[in-house]
């Protein structure tokens, strides 16, 4: 199967096919959050497609495409290839209409959704180390078998379904004046953009990727598109290499693009559990990234962030949320070197119990090789209430005579 020529999708097309759909996805809420709008200078609201069936918004593309196909397209049954949430999409709704699937996903792909596409009733192939191999191996299943392919964002259908949030995002708050929306292979920001962008030209679209898998980013502000790594907890936007079809598409209804660093997205994810009491995966928070990194700002404006997905790893949480919280300058760890003897290591301690931190965790080591007779290395994990308290402690520490090196936790 190749994919070639442009790629045309219409507002006419999204509202055939939002109408097509309704009955079948939630419209999902759009809740300003308070905390946000006031700290970042504006009205921030989130639109919850966490929430949505499945946990992601690939439900309504995946839909679109599948009530598209013809009966005789649909007997032999369809394939797709995905790391996770296209894959639980497109099995949920494949399984809910009858249609056989199959969903090739790489090895790496987290555990959660794995299990559920297979819950959803899918055959799950799990193949490569990327997306980019299971998708090669998906089209040559699929040309083998002779099944329909479902691809995750280059089909006007699935761009077509995405973008009936667009169409929702104007009906709840007509008065938004930016969107900010997740950036993989591009299907979920073309969709909204080309929706908005014609009931209201002037409001801006910004697409937003991980620092760990910045292609359509770097394709976008230099036209060149290439080869990218791709190392990210933002595993539902790794996207090795961008579509030249997506960015040519793009480049006419998106206004900007940005990419955010793993420490912001870890961030992020901390703030929505503990702000907005939301469970979001990587590629759900980058929205929120780009403000608490200062790529994008909300001063003065009605803003929406899509929350494209909930789908996070549980294996994974315990670590996001410590870099999270290392991010926020509430965990940090300090070596010092102490005279080894009694009460030394007590009167460090007293000092940090007078100022707040608490110690999480101690390393005391007087046999190293590279510490000298007589002294002790002592590290500290500390809790502590951020970044200002941070930079007091150590002012601190200092003045009564201790030397803190920060150390990578």
């Amino acid at each position: 199967m190749s994919f070639n020529g442009p790629i045309r999708v219409t507002a006419d097309d999204i509202r055939r096919a939002a109408e097509k759909i309704s009955s079948a996805v939630a419209k999902t809420p759009l809740k300003e959050s308070h905390h946000f709008s006031k700290r970042f200078g504006g009205r921030v609201f989130l639109k919850l497609e966490n929430l949505q069936h499945t946990g992601s918004f690939k439900v309504r593309g995946a839909l679109n495409k599948l009530l598209s196909l013809k009966p005789e397209e649909c007997q032999g049954g369809v394939i797709a290839a995905s790391a996770g949430n296209h894959a639980q999409g497109v099995a949920y709704q494949a399984t809910r209409l009858g249609i056989k699937s199959s969903i090739v996903m790489p090895k790496s792909s987290p555990i959660v959704k794995m299990n559920a596409t297979r819950d959803y009733g899918a055959e799950v192939i799990l193949y490569g180390e990327s997306y980019d191999e299971a998708f090669a191996h998906a089209l040559e299943i699929q040309q083998k078998k002779g099944l329909v392919f479902v691809h995750p964002f280059e089909d006007p259908a699935i761009i077509a379904g995405q973008g009936s949030i667009g169409l929702e995002l104007l009906e709840q708050y007509g008065e938004l004046e930016q969107v900010i929306v997740p950036v993989g292979g591009g299907g979920l920001i073309a969709g909204i953009a080309t929706a908005l962008k014609a009931v209201k030209p002037s409001l801006r679209v910004i697409g937003v990727q991980a620092e760990g898998a910045p292609g359509m980013a770097r394709a976008f502000k230099t036209g060149k598109v290439e080869l990218v790594p791709v190392n990210t907890i933002a595993d539902g936007i790794g996207v090795k290499q961008p579509s030249r079809r997506m960015l040519e598409l793009l480049k006419g209804v998106v206004d900007e693009m940005v990419t955010v660093s793993e420490e912001a997205i870890a961030n992020a994810i901390l703030l929505l559990m503990e702000r907005a009491k939301l469970v979001v995966e990587g590629s759900g928070a980058v929205g929120l990234a780009a403000l608490l990194s200062e790529k994008v700002t909300t001063k003065g404006l009605s803003s929406a962030l899509v929350i494209s997905g909930g789908n996070i790893d549980f294996n994974k949480i315990s670590l996001i949320i410590e870099r999270g919280l290392m991010a926020e300058g509430r965990l940090i760890r300090f070596s010092f070197l102490l005279d080894d003897r009694p009460g030394a290591l007590h009167h460090l301690t007293a000092v940090l119990a007078e100022e707040g931190a608490n110690i999480l965790e101690v390393n005391h080591n007087r046999l190293s090789p590279l510490v000298s007779m007589g002294k002790a290395r002592v590290t500290l994990l500390l809790e502590t209430k951020g970044k200002e308290h941070v930079i007091f402690l150590k002012r601190v520490l200092e003045e009564k005579g201790f030397q803190p090196t920060p150390q990578e936790i």
